[in-house]
This record gives structure tokens, C-alpha cells and sequence, in this order.
């Protein structure tokens, strides 16, 4: 039987270094082996283990197995061995890793890097690499490595591994064809030799060759300062023939990629026909092998390492902290706010003992790279160990270099891939809103806990402790009847109102110089945020009761929540476009109190209306729109009407798809036109038509889904389809469902609720802080309270900041805090 993995120290040496070592040998699984070389579509993990962030650059070095080329580490954790055994593959390749220390020449300046003249610096350069194969079951290393072995070890170590495939597409630019590729004119057709591709026609250059598509010409790429690179022989036939497409030759693969610069339009290019184009000189694209980086690696390389830095005065003086805790997280490119909201969540102790767990085995797993489980412990493990949060050995501070030696930081490339699949934002390397990913995030650890729980012990789910019941009251002005609703939440969106400050209270005016002076906004309280959110507001509602128009509206706490998430939402409409607003908002950290919140429910002297009648409509199933979504479509400003019918249209949850759902119907003609006036929300308990559901059918939707479908969107086929494609993991419902609605219903009356009678009083504990115009850009840092190792004050609580893999006493919190996205209290005990 496998032995399950253990994410923690084992005191057993079942280490590669502790196998004996047989130079050249071979034994009968090397032979009889079923190993293939990695294409390029495969993930190759040989940068750091898929259970755990020990990576190549340990001491121990990396086990990446020549079966399946899953990574794993051979330290005193040994998932790498533990692999072996649990999925029967014996041959490993263990791959060690080292920094190579470059010396600069005195009075040397450092390299400018620019497009197009990034020096392609290899593997050899930049590191000592040192692998051996070896055979776990055979308990022996030092096999050769020829013949099938051999292919399959080269195969690896020049593959582009999983981290690294996921960079290039956060760095990759969207590059189109131009008309100099489209309508590419090649002179007759000749067989270039073999020989002939191996080195410029000018020099004996071998590297950095580039293919004119034109004529044939190979010449290699510019020169680059030091004299390294290429000597511009590329370049100069480019000036001499005015043939403008070339291809660098060692960035070809044979899945049909490559590097393809227009000298014309001076920029990176595709070329649609490039398998053609090749063939006319006698180059079968499907033999070509990887030899070099593409231009895009090479960028990545240079973004990662000089982009990121704090390189300003504030930035220098701030002090790194290391340790457990205190661990950072790389940015992969656009991934600051996946890192800013992963800092707040493993920084609660709900999330921290929910998958912190060194001492619990893992179970055996057969992709735990794709496990979500497997990878939220992993991040757990990397974040509050202490095992990586050390000083980068790539800066080292000197009188020469100030700068601190920051952490190098762990990618979480694995747990971006799982959160991602499938969604059509968090699957891109584009900046994204934190909130949104927020809620995603906590919606896909709820959906995980059924499963984890038949593998693991004490499974709880975390986001338990985000919930909470809010109680609408509806209030008839008329016979002061009152209807109750209670919904339960996981986080409050309130609206910071925006108003601006005259301009000449503006330090800086419009005569300091040419540039418009920079607008200020009057400050306001989170309090007065939460005010406006919980304000009795009036509603024209038909009371059933007593047949009177106009209702009072409030919504109030039922229930709080242990972990109070906030979203401030700074918004207004500029042109057509959200646009976030520099509004200050003022926050008591140490006691946010939310008691004059709290709902008192149905008054001693107030009747409720009858559960077979609802103000509004006089049906129980008049639509009801969800009132934070609301609030949030009406804010960037969108008619009450039109956002209603969107959040009807799109399952009454999500503002972005009810956006999404606005910009596409604006030409509706009922688009102006109330629900209860088009019927659009009295389908209620009503069988979904047999006709309709075929049809849906027809388009590849489930019947019980299709029924469901039409059931939320009042009978409305176009709707319908709407609300398929934005509720993915519906469950649908049978034919003899009817009284489903009317079941859910009683389970979460108001009778039921469990009753919360403990104080609501709040402290601020972390936030996610945002720069720039729009939440798609800018930059995400996180601010969180935590005891920083003092032993004078051992109790005392600092905001660090984390701000990538760098994390730091946060000497900017107090200013941040006016200006968070995100705000986390946590309710005193």
C-alpha cells in the first residue's frame, strides 16, 4: 500500500544523497522503462516540489520523475521518494542547482537591456547544474544517461517547466500579424543545408541566428554592449535587401512558435503561415528542437529582476523581516492581488489551523500539482513555516550595493493555475479586482471541503467564519405590516460617498505649473459608509395587506460574522468608465463597533404579512433583487430598472456579469420597462415549458438545468441562455420539484436562525491596499497586524507590510488605511 506523504520532518535519511552511487550503471528499469521526452504541452515541475516550495536551488536539489515529470523533493521531506513508491515510477533525474557570482570590472557599467538586444544568457551562465539519474526501486544512482534515459534527462532539463510557462504568459504581449507577414513575398525556393543553419553567413557565430523569410539569409542578432550577443549581421541585410521578416532559428519548437521580428514595423510579430513559409527553404518545423530562449523568456528574466525592486529612499529604509510568517510571495507577473489576499487569509487563524498542518500526512495523490487541497497547504506550509523566509542570496547589501537583501519570495504558480481554471478573468495574466478574487477564492475553498473531508481529519471549512445573515424588513407606511427576509452574506460592499474639496484647499494649484492640479475629496468614516448601506430607504411596493403604494426598506444584521470583510467601494462613472477615486476614508481600528447595526427583528406591536403574500406584487415569488449587487450597478450609474432586469437576467448574485449583461441588452426595447410590468418576475412555482426545456436541450444544456434556467428568468428563453453560461455549476432541478423553492425557504426562516447575542465590537486586523485609477491596474500590497519578534514588547502588534516577496515593518500603514480596498476586522472575544 502507498505511505501517504508527510508535509514535515522525517527523521529517516530516504534522501537521493543517501543512494548508493553506481557511475554508469544501468539496471533493468532503465531499459524496460515506458519514458517519453516532455512535449511541449506537457508541465514539467523541475523548479520546486509540487507538495512542497523546496526547490532545485536546496542543497538536496529537486527529484523529477522521468515517468510523468512530476517534481519532488529529496531532503529530509522526501516527496520525491514517496512519489516512487505511491505511483510505481523508479527513475528519477535529481537535478542541483547554484548561483554563479559574476564580477564586474572596475568602473564597468551594468548592461543596458533593451528590446531586441536582451543578451540570451543560458542555463550554463547563469547557474551550476549538476543531475543524476537514478532508480528508486533499484536503490542506485549514477545510471547513464543514453539511449532512451539520456533523451528523456535532455528533454527535461531544456523543457520550459511549469513556473516558467506560466511567466511567459504573464509577460507575453499580444503580438498580431502586420502586412509585411501577411503578405510575405519569398524568392524562388531552394534547400538550404544543414550546415548551412548552424552558423551566420558572415561570422562563425552559432547563437542568436535569425532566418530572413525572404531570401534565406542567416545572420546573427545585434550587438550588445561588452561586445556579446551578435555583431548586427542580421540587422545590416535587413538595411542592404529591405527584406523586413526574419525568425531567430533557436526559438523554434515544433508545436510552431517562435520569435518573429518585422524590422519594418520595428516589433515582435506572428506569422500565420510560418510552417509554410519554413518548408519553401527546406525546414521541417516539426523536427525543430528549443535551443533558446525567446525574446519573451529573456524579458521575463529582466522584468522579474529589475521591475520589482524597491529601488526609491522610503522604499530603502523600510526593515525586512524574515521568518515564519513573514514569508513573501514572487509576483508572476500581474499576480500582486492574488498575493495581497492570500497574505490576509493565512494571516487568520481560521485558515492558518485549517491547512497549516506540518505533522498530518498527505494522502497519496496522482497530480497533487492539480489537487487545490494539496496546493492551500502547500502555500500554508511556505507562508507560516519559517522554512523560506529567508534572505535572497542574489542580493547581498554591501557599501557599493544598499539595497537590502530582500527575500527572494515563493511562486505560487500552482495554486494560480487551480484558482484560474476555467474562470474567464483569473485563467488570464491580466491584473484583476482583488475582491473579486476574494469571493472566488472562498467559494472554490467551501465547493473543496466535501471532498477533503473523506481524506483528511478535522476538516472544517475557513469561510465559515466570514458568514453572517443580514435581515431585510419591509414595513408598510400604510397598515404597518411588516415582511422579513434574511440572506446570508460572507462580506459587506458599501459605497464611500464621493465629494470633492473646492480646488483652491488644493495644495498644489493650477499655477505651480501646466498640469491639472490633482483633485482631493472630502474624507468620511466607515461608519457613515456602513449608515448609508443599513439607511431605511422608501420602496413603491404594493402591500398586499391593505392594498396601500410605498414601503420602508432596511436591511440589518442578523447575525455577525468572526471575520467582518469589507470592500470600500470608491467608484464613480467618468466617460463611460468606473474610475476609482482617491476618497480618504476614516477607520477605528481598535473598536469598530457594530451594535447599533443589529437587527431587532419583528417588534412585539408589529403583525407580519401572511408567507402566501409578498409586497410588491401580491405572488410569494415576486423577483426580489439582491440588494448589495444593487446598490453596486446603481453606483457606477446604471437606471434602478435596467440593473434590475441585468441581476434577474443573470442569477441575482454577480455584478460583473450583470454589467457584462447591460452593455449587451442597452438596445433592448423593454429595457426601460419595470419586471412586474413585463412578467418578468412572476414565473415563480411555474413548470418550466416542455418546448422551451427542448429547446435548451437542443443547444447542449441538461434538462434539469434547462428547467432551472427557465425558472429564474420568468419562462424567458434569451434569458435563460444568459443565465446558463453565468451559473456553470448549476444543479438544475426535476420535473416534480415544485415545492423546492417553498422547502429552501422554511430551512432559512427567520425562526431558525441560530440567535447571536455576543457584543459586535471589531479591531482592524489586515487590509488590501490598491493603487491606480482602476482595480484591472495599479499595484496590490497587503497591510497585517502581527507580532514582530520583540522581546522587549514580546505582545506588541506592528503593521507589516507585504508588498510582493518583499515584507516589511510597514512604515506607510497608517496612510494606507485611508486609502484600502479590502478592510478585514475581526470581532473581539
Amino acid at each position: 500500500m502507498a505511505a501517504p506523504i508527510k508535509v514535515g520532518k522525517d527523521s529517516i535519511d530516504l534522501s537521493v544523497s543517501s543512494l548508493p552511487i553506481a557511475t554508469m550503471a544501468t539496471c533493468p528499469h532503465a531499459s524496460a522503462a515506458d519514458i517519453r521526452p516532455p512535449k511541449p504541452s506537457d508541465n514539467v515541475y523541475r523548479e520546486d516540489c509540487t507538495v512542497c516550495f523546496d526547490s532545485i536551488d536546496d542543497a538536496p536539489g529537486l527529484d523529477v520523475c522521468l515517468h510523468c515529470f512530476n517534481g519532488g523533493c529529496c531532503g529530509e521531506r522526501i516527496h520525491g521518494r514517496l512519489h516512487a513508491q505511491q505511483a510505481g515510477h523508479p527513475l528519477a533525474v535529481n537535478i542541483r542547482r547554484t548561483r554563479k557570482r559574476k564580477q564586474r570590472a572596475e568602473g564597468e557599467p551594468p548592461e543596458k537591456i533593451s528590446k531586441l538586444a536582451i543578451k540570451a544568457e543560458t542555463e550554463e551562465e547563469k547557474y551550476d547544474t549538476q543531475s543524476d539519474v537514478h532508480c528508486y526501486e533499484c536503490g542506485i544512482g549514477g545510471l547513464a544517461k543514453e539511449g532512451k534515459v539520456g533523451e528523456v534527462v535532455d528533454g527535461v532539463l531544456k523543457a520550459n517547466t511549469f513556473a516558467k510557462q506560466e511567466e511567459v504568459k504573464a509577460w507575453e504581449q499580444e503580438m498580431t500579424a502586420c502586412e509585411h507577414t501577411l503578405c510575405l513575398e519569398q524568392e524562388p525556393p531552394r534547400q538550404i543545408p544543414s550546415g548551412d543553419l548552424g552558423h551566420c553567413t558572415k561570422c562563425d557565430l552559432k547563437e542568436n541566428l535569425w532566418l530572413c523569410l525572404t531570401c534565406g539569409n542567416l545572420g546573427c542578432g545585434r550587438t550588445q554592449w561588452g561586445g556579446t550577443g551578435g555583431n548586427n549581421h542580421g540587422v545590416e541585410h535587413t538595411k542592404e535587401s529591405n527584406h523586413p521578416v526574419a525568425v531567430k532559428l533557436g526559438s523554434l519548437t515544433a508545436d510552431g512558435n517562435a520569435d518573429i521580428y518585422c524590422y519594418a514595423c520595428d516589433e515582435e510579430r506572428v506569422d500565420p503561415e510560418l510552417v509554410t513559409h519554413l518548408q519553401h527553404w527546406g525546414i521541417n518545423i516539426a523536427d525543430r528542437v528549443k535551443t533558446e530562449k525567446s525574446i519573451t523568456e529573456m524579458q521575463i528574466e529582466q522584468n522579474l529582476t529589475w521591475e520589482f525592486r524597491m529601488v526609491d529612499e522610503k522604499g530603502q529604509g523600510m526593515k525586512p523581516l524574515f521568518g515564519a510568517g513573514f514569508t513573501g510571495l514572487k509576483n508572476l507577473g500581474n499576480s500582486c492581488y492574488l498575493a495581497s489576499v492570500l497574505q490576509s487569509l493565512f494571516a487568520m487563524p481560521e485558515f492558518a489551523h485549517r491547512y497549516y498542518r506540518p505533522d498530518e500526512m498527505i494522502p497519496p495523490i496522482a497530480k497533487p500539482a492539480e489537487d487545490l487541497e494539496v496546493q492551500l497547504r502547500k502555500v500554508a506550509d511556505g507562508l507560516l513555516s519559517g522554512r523560506y523566509g529567508q534572505p535572497g542570496s542574489d542580493v547581498q547589501a554591501s557599501e557599493e550595493v544598499p539595497e537590502q537583501p530582500w527575500q527572494s519570495g515563493l511562486a505560487p504558480a500552482m495554486l494560480k493555475h487551480l484558482i484560474g481554471r476555467g474562470h474567464s478573468e483569473f485563467s488570464t495574466m491580466r491584473q484583476q479586482d482583488g475582491f473579486e478574487l476574494l469571493l472566488h477564492l472562498l467559494k472554490l475553498v467551501t465547493r473543496s471541503q466535501a471532498a477533503a473531508q473523506g481524506q483528511y481529519k478535522d476538516v472544517s471549512d475557513p469561510v465559515e467564519a466570514f458568514r453572517f445573515s443580514m435581515e431585510q424588513k419591509l414595513k408598510c407606511l400604510g397598515c404597518g405590516k411588516v415582511k422579513l427576509r434574511t440572506d446570508e452574506m460572507e462580506n459587506l460592499s458599501v459605497a464611500v460617498p464621493i465629494k470633492r474639496l473646492p480646488q483652491g484647499t488644493s495644495a498644489k494649484s493650477a499655477s505651480d505649473n501646466d498640469e491639472k492640479p490633482k483633485e482631493e475629496f472630502e474624507p468620511v468614516t466607515l461608519r457613515q459608509c456602513v449608515d448609508e448601506f443599513t439607511a431605511a430607504e422608501h420602496v413603491e411596493l404594493n402591500c398586499a395587506g391593505c392594498g396601500n403604494k410605498g414601503f420602508t426598506k432596511q436591511q440589518l444584521f442578523k447575525t455577525f460574522p468572526t471575520i467582518f470583510a469589507v470592500n470600500a467601494r470608491r467608484f464613480e462613472i467618468v466617460n463611460w468608465v468606473p474610475t476609482k477615486q482617491d476618497v480618504p476614508v476614516i477607520v477605528d481600528e481598535e473598536d469598530f463597533d457594530l451594535e447599533a447595526y443589529r437587527s431587532p427583528g419583528k417588534l412585539p406591536d408589529e403583525e407580519e404579512l401572511p408567507d402566501d403574500q409578498d409586497a410588491g406584487s401580491g405572488a410569494s415569488n415576486a423577483f426580489v433583487p439582491n440588494e448589495t449587487a444593487l446598490e453596486m450597478l446603481m453606483s457606477m450609474g446604471f437606471p434602478k430598472v435596467r440593473c434590475e432586469r441585468a441581476l434577474h437576467a443573470t442569477g441575482n448574485q454577480d455584478p460583473e456579469a450583470a454589467t457584462q449583461w447591460l452593455f449587451e441588452h442597452m438596445e433592448d426595447p423593454d429595457i426601460d420597462t419595470p419586471l412586474s410590468a413585463s412578467g418578468g418576475g412572476g414565473a415563480g412555482n411555474a413548470s418550466a415549458d416542455p418546448e422551451k426545456v427542448e429547446n435548451l436541450g437542443m443547444m447542449g444544456f441538461a434538462a434539469p438545468v434547462a428547467r432551472q434556467a427557465l425558472k429564474e428568468t420568468g419562462g424567458d428563453m434569451e434569458r435563460a441562455v444568459d443565465w446558463l453560461f453565468s451559473h456553470p455549476d448549476a444543479q438544475g432541478i426535476s420535473e416534480d420539484a415544485g415545492d423546492s423553492a417553498e422547502t429552501a425557504a422554511a430551512a432559512d426562516s427567520p425562526g431558525k436562525m441560530e440567535v447571536d447575542n455576543k457584543p459586535a465590537h471589531y479591531s482592524l486586523k489586515s487590509i488590501v491596499c490598491h493603487k491606480g485609477s482602476s482595480i484591472h491596474a495599479g499595484h496590490y500590497v497587503a497591510f497585517v497586524r502581527k507580532n514582530v519578534p520583540d522581546p522587549a514588547h514580546p505582545d506588541n502588534e506592528e503593521w507589516v507590510l507585504f508588498n510582493d516577496e518583499k515584507v516589511a515593518l510597514g512604515a506607510d500603514a497608517e496612510e494606507m488605511k485611508k486609502f484600502a480596498y479590502i478592510y478585514f476586522f475581526r470581532r473581539k472575544v
